[in-house]
């Protein structure tokens, strides 16, 4: 998962609108006003990733999509859309794309109580109060990027990685399974009570 948006022309915006407006909710976006960026998934072979962004309405309203002419899954903020996905597509998983998937997992997926942000450097983080010089640096060294540490006998891959959740820090285990089924164990709580933004995932 990468930043690398593309901005579409306005004829190849309308044609994906067209498409994608019938399943948002509660109003479609008008043409005239929206902005469609895309990017490409890994691991989802001839399918898109839409960013949509309706700018006449303060602030702007934004929603995504995973997209392909014929198809639309629109991001509700639950596992549900990527899962579904993940066995259309079908999804195809391996040691070079993984780490993508489960940054765009955790990006695209809220919980009840907010999601799970996944931090690989200290600018990943939204402070409100930005920690002193020396506690960056601690914080820097101790940080490290979501790497794939073993593959078991059923396909499931295992990662390490570094998330905030709501004010705290910890380190996981995430396990991958071939269809894109995600889990997490052994949380280890690494600072708590962090001066950070609420997280607001639309």
């Amino acid at each position: 998962m990468t930043e690398d948006w593309q901005k579409l022309d306005p004829e190849k915006a309308a044609r994906i609108l067209s498409e994608v407006n019938p399943h948002l909710e509660p109003v479609p976006f008008s043409a005239e006003n929206t902005t469609v960026r895309v990017q490409r998934l890994p691991f989802y072979k001839g399918y898109e990733f839409c960013e949509l962004t309706d700018l006449s309405a303060v602030p702007g309203a934004r929603k995504y999509a995973i997209y392909k002419p014929g198809d639309v899954n629109v991001i509700n903020w639950t596992n549900q859309a990527i899962y579904e996905t993940n066995e259309k597509a079908p999804i195809a998983l391996d040691e070079r794309n993984v780490v993508d998937y489960v940054k765009f997992f955790f990006s695209y997926v809220r919980g009840r109580h907010g999601r799970f942000l996944v931090i690989e450097t200290i600018d990943d983080i939204r402070w409100q109060v930005e920690p002193p010089l020396q506690g960056r640096k601690v914080m820097q060294e101790m940080l490290e990027p979501v790497s794939v540490t073993s593959q078991d006998a059923d396909g499931t891959f295992n990662l390490d990685a570094f998330m905030v959740f709501k004010d705290s820090l910890f380190k996981t285990k995430v396990h991958v399974k071939k269809d894109g089924l995600v889990s997490m164990s052994d949380e280890e709580l690494k600072i708590e009570g962090m001066p950070v933004l609420q997280d607001a995932a639309a």
